[in-house]
């Protein structure tokens, strides 16, 4: 099963080299891999306790951020490695200043995983979420290196729960612990009899409170809103803002956009479908009623001057961060493809999130949410209340490691 499955791995790296020329995402991940290693051997110490945290992109990233720098603020002597898998993770946070390094991670080959161990030789190993590369799992077995799985999450679709799964089974030998996210992780694992794990919860609730304790005013955001009913849409796709357009066009509110690709075609592409009546926010005219954010970094800030929000994603693949949002105690709407987010779920059974199918739906209950304040307000409140009582996942992992160095 192994040679099979890193047979699959060559042929996903064919696939991307061959069309790195005409794919800006396929160039990046080929590209940013071409020296990895002789990166590492330049810039990955000896003489250190080396830390590696492997996120896949950057939302795994924000779920493990908290996780890196509490760490980091713990044990300052040790080098943290932080790799991504993704272009969209390493591109943005490759000077992230709480990592000594930043990299891409080698496509998982036998002889790649092999190299890596080898050259960075980790103390300690975190994989964030679900991400399971067999063959660096093999390799840090074999060089008994702590490996640990950080908010991790399990589904019953996943191979390790199917009747044909023993391989895959046997690959989770390879951690030495797993700090999962909910009961169904904890249950799907002790019916394949691994039991060392704890149910810490998800670390992401650390960051956006972090986030939430920290922010500091957008003077220029409070100027464009000035006070009027204002619904802030974060990570959206063009599926999303069809569903928001009309809307939006109809009634005198104002909207914060801020989409999750920020390139010239999809700024350009928001100006066509909102019109006249949009401003960019790196030249924003205040008396407009639609702000398009056509930079990055600011969307956890944003959502402070919601009446409430929506979160896209949810006409593709998956929502997008409903926390953040949530944090600053407003309502939040997003679309139908939420079932593998645990906290959109929870959010829908205490009325503080709503689900939407299309544009009539989303009318609805735009209309519902800003004409009835109170039940507006009290919708927030119970989101924020919802997001603080669930922090504390950081600081059990960090229990957990200091007692193994005890």
């Amino acid at each position: 099963m192994r040679i099979i499955y890193t047979f699959s791995i060559l042929i996903y790296q064919f696939a991307i080299k061959l069309v790195a020329p005409i794919n800006k995402k396929a160039k990046l991940w080929s590209v940013g891999r071409a020296t990895i290693f002789e990166d590492l051997e330049k810039n990955v110490p000896k003489d250190k306790k080396v830390i590696w945290f492997h996120c896949a992109s950057l939302g795994e990233f924000e779920q493990g951020r908290s996780l890196i720098e509490a760490y980091k603020k713990a044990y300052s002597d040790d080098f943290i490695l932080l790799s991504f898998f993704s272009p969209s993770g390493y591109e943005i946070r490759k000077n992230y200043i709480h990592a000594d390094y930043v990299c891409y991670l080698p496509a998982d080959t036998s002889n790649n995983a092999n190299r890596f161990i080898k050259t960075v030789n980790p103390s300690l190993a975190f994989f964030v979420k679900y991400e399971f590369w067999f063959n660096y799992l093999n390799e840090l077995k074999k060089s008994n290196t702590s490996t640990f799985l950080v908010s991790g999450i399990f589904r019953p679709q996943q191979h390790f729960f199917k009747w044909y799964g023993g391989w895959f089974r046997k690959q989770l030998s390879s951690f030495e612990h797993f700090f999962i996210q909910n009961q169904t992780s904890l249950d799907l694992l002790q019916s394949i009899n691994y039991h060392n794990y704890t149910l810490t919860g998800d670390t992401r609730f650390d960051r956006v409170i972090d986030v939430v304790k920290s922010s500091k005013p957008l003077h220029d955001i409070s100027a464009f809103v000035n006070d009027q009913p204002t619904i802030v849409a974060g990570s959206t796709w063009l599926e999303d803002e069809k569903v928001i357009a009309p809307y939006v066009q109809q009634n005198t509110i104002k909207l914060i956009i801020a989409p999750h690709e920020v390139n010239p075609s999809r700024i350009k592409s928001l100006q066509h479908i909102f019109g006249s009546d949009a401003t960019l926010y790196s030249t924003m005219d205040v008396s407009k009623n639609i702000l398009i954010i056509d930079t990055i970094g600011l969307l956890s800030s944003l959502y402070a001057y919601g009446s409430w929000a929506y979160i896209g994603g949810g006409f593709g693949t998956g929502i997008h961060n409903t926390l953040e949002a949530a944090s600053y105690g407003i309502p939040v709407v997003f679309g139908p493809n939420f079932d593998k987010f645990q906290e959109a779920k929870d959010l829908i059974d205490i009325e503080a999130a709503r689900s939407i199918s299309n544009a009539k739906e989303f009318q609805i209950t735009a209309d519902t949410l800003f004409k009835n304040n109170t039940d507006r307000i009290q919708k927030g409140k119970k989101a924020k209340e919802y997001v603080f009582s669930q922090g504390g996942a950081t600081q059990k992992i960090l229990d957990y490691l200091s007692k193994k160095d005890a």
